[in-house]
């Protein structure tokens, strides 16, 4: 009897994400970009795609907006 209870699994699927968290994951990578040199009304009108694909290559970024 033992066995069999450690071998069903009561938790089958993943959390999901919650909204709250992920407004906050995208403010926060909108003042990443704004800090790497970028207009805030430029980054304001992105949309999360694009923010993320910018993000990947931050150096093309500051090199491209004249940040630090």
């Amino acid at each position: 009897m033992r066995v069999r209870r450690n071998l069903q699994k009561t938790h089958l699927t993943r959390p999901k994400k919650g909204g709250s968290r992920k407004l906050r994951r995208q403010r926060e990578q909108k003042k990443r970009l704004v800090a790497l040199g970028m207009d805030e009304s430029v980054v304001a009108r992105m949309t999360a795609r694009e923010v993320l694909t910018k993000l990947k290559h931050p150096m093309k970024v500051a090199k491209e907006f004249g940040g630090e």
